[in-house]
């Protein structure tokens, strides 16, 4: 146990407290980083029939204009609003970032609340980064505090998220420590996220994001205007830990705050799947190049796993829409071998192929002790190839493509990014170069604007 009284309440006063002047200079160019390859995630949304769902109900609700931006519609509404879709579309396209440790998706619910409240009130890039690397770091910790049995059964991003999301929108109008605790307690009280939708391939988990997004904005400028919230939401009780977990650590809510920087941990996704599928991806492919292995030649995979992939891959046998076979181990493993890659546009031409259906039902998963006791913190990615000429070979990697220690450069961001934008028309390269542009000057006092044109995309 921590010596603190009462966690909950001292997370949100190092939230509260977080300035520009505390965070390394590194830390601020990963958050950069972070925010274009989120705002390209959310282009990659633009025209998904959940997205577009999501978004008809939410621009339904609110004026028919306003200050903050829905990048997918290139239209102005109010903040709650935006915010929401913004949040949807940008978990479609499942290459939004991850935190390994905590199992959990920051972007998706940090930026879109941030970014909409920023524009609203004419604050500052600088402002926005302070705010969003307030939200990563409360949302990992909370994340990890909540443990491997939380994320059994909840979908993370979208119960952490909330609390995230009010920590950012709190930091971001200068919350001081009572009211940031007050945002805590409202976030949490209405955390949400279940993963049975995965089994029936329902829309669940764009509303998870669109729900995080919208209620931790609501209550960190519910708590500015004095509603009140649980004091001890995380670890009270009756708090979110006492019913979503069996094995919540609050140790690690306050471990390493201002000394270990959880958002530089974050990694960006290459494959445009479920991120449990992605180190036995790149294992099978270190597999396949080691052996001289074309995919006509394999015979049987076996993706050595840890128990949060069996838990959230094993329901998928025969996925019957796209989304749904981005958390099939044995789809993106077969369009990997096919392709060199899982991405968006494998996945949209092949994913229902006749050979992907016969590469995928020669996958299976086992677990192995030694990928599940790294789990979280490390996603060691193993497997085992037989050949159809009776070779059998290993493939390993340490670290897949993406993760902090295999990070992407900013060429590679910037390439990633203006793939995602001309996905489905978000935008165009000129516009999209542009937005690189500004998000590499972020960093500054400059009232954040618009960053597409008003309109329809070019």
């Amino acid at each position: 146990m921590t010596d603190f009284e009462s966690p909950s309440r001292e997370l949100a006063a190092r939230a509260a407290a977080l300035q520009h002047t505390h965070i390394p200079a590194t830390v601020l160019r990963r958050t950069e980083d972070l925010f274009l390859d989120w705002l390209a995630s959310v282009l990659a949304g633009k025209g998904a029939r959940p997205v577009e769902a999501l978004a008809r109900f939410w621009l339904s609700q609110g004026p028919q204009d306003g200050p903050a931006e829905v990048l997918i519609h290139r239209r102005g509404r109010s903040p709650l609003v935006a915010a929401a879709v913004n949040a949807a579309a940008s978990h479609f396209a499942e290459q939004d970032d991850v935190h390994n440790g905590s199992v959990f998706h920051p972007a998706a619910v940090v930026f879109p609340a941030v970014l909409a409240v920023a524009q609203a009130r004419g604050l500052s890039g600088r402002e926005l980064l302070v705010a969003a690397v307030a939200g990563y770091e409360v949302g990992i910790r909370v994340g990890e505090f909540l443990g491997r049995s939380h994320y059994k059964v909840f979908h993370t991003t979208g119960t952490v998220g909330s609390v995230a999301a009010a920590a950012a929108v709190g930091r971001l109008i200068g919350l001081d420590a009572g009211r940031m605790a007050h945002a805590f307690g409202s976030a949490g009280t209405q955390a949400a996220g279940l993963w049975e939708f995965l089994r029936s391939a329902a829309d669940s988990k764009q509303l998870h994001t669109a729900h995080a997004a919208s209620t931790g904005l609501a209550a960190a400028l519910l708590a500015e205007d004095g509603l009140t919230g649980a004091a001890q939401i995380l670890e009270g009780v009756q708090g979110m830990a006492a019913g979503m977990s069996s094995d919540a650590d609050p140790a690690r809510l306050l471990a390493g705050w201002g000394s270990r920087w959880a958002t530089a941990e974050t990694s960006f996704k290459w494959h445009a799947c479920c991120r449990h599928t992605h180190p036995a991806a790149d294992a099978l492919l270190a597999a396949m190049r080691a052996g001289q292995v074309q995919p006509d030649q394999i015979a049987a995979v076996t993706a050595h796993v840890h128990q949060g992939a069996i838990d959230v891959l094993g329901p998928v046998t025969d996925p019957q829409t796209v989304h749904q076979a981005k958390f099939s181990m044995g789809t993106t493993l077969a369009l990997a071998a096919l392709h060199g890659q899982a991405g968006l546009a494998e996945f949209d031409a092949d994913w229902r192929a006749a050979r992907v259906a016969a590469l995928r039902d020669r996958v299976t998963m086992v677990l192995d002790p030694e990928v599940d006791a790294a789990y979280p913190a490390r996603w060691i990615g193993k497997v085992t190839l037989h050949t159809t000429d009776g070779r059998v070979l290993h493939g390993r990697v340490d670290e897949p493509k993406g993760d902090p220690g295999n990070t992407l450069s900013r060429p590679e961001l910037e390439a990633k990014a203006l793939k995602l934008a001309a996905y489905r028309g978000g935008a165009s390269v000129d516009e999209m170069r542009a937005v690189v542009d500004q998000v590499w000057a972020l960093d500054s006092e400059a009232p954040i604007g618009r960053w597409l044109p008003a309109g329809t995309p070019a």
